[in-house]
C-alpha cells in the first residue's frame, strides 16, 4: 500500500512543479491561484512521502518520489509546455523509469 502512496506523492510533485510553470506564464490573480495550487500540492506530496517512509527505506522512497516527479514533470513539459522531445531526453527518461522499477524490485 505504501508503494501506491509513494507514487501518488510523486504525482503531486508533478502537480506542484506544473503549477510553478503555469504561474510563470500567468499574471495577476491567476498567478496567485497557481501559487496556491503549488502550496496545496506541495503539502499533500510531502505528507504522503512522510507516510510512505514509515515503512519503506528512506533512500529508496526518496529516489522513487523524485524519479516519479522528474519523469512526470518532463512529460508535462513536453505535452503541456511544448518543451523539446529530443532523442536524448526520451532516452534518459526511459533509463530513469528503468531505475525506478529496479529500485522497487530490489527493495523489501
Amino acid at each position: 500500500m505504501n508503494w501506491i502512496i509513494l507514487i501518488i506523492a510523486g504525482l503531486f510533485e508533478v502537480a506542484f512543479a506544473s503549477c510553478l510553470g503555469k504561474a510563470k506564464e500567468a499574471t495577476g490573480n491567476d498567478a496567485y491561484g497557481w501559487y496556491a495550487g503549488f502550496l496545496i500540492a506541495l503539502v499533500i506530496s510531502m505528507g504522503l512521502l512522510i507516510k510512505a517512509t514509515q515503512t519503506l527505506p528512506i533512500g529508496t522512497a526518496y529516489a522513487v518520489w523524485t524519479g516519479v516527479g522528474a519523469v512526470g514533470t518532463v512529460l508535462v513539459g513536453i505535452f503541456v509546455f511544448k518543451d523539446p522531445a529530443t532523442f536524448w531526453r526520451i532516452f534518459f527518461i526511459i533509463t530513469l523509469i528503468g531505475s525506478i522499477i529496479g529500485l522497487k524490485a530490489v527493495s523489501h
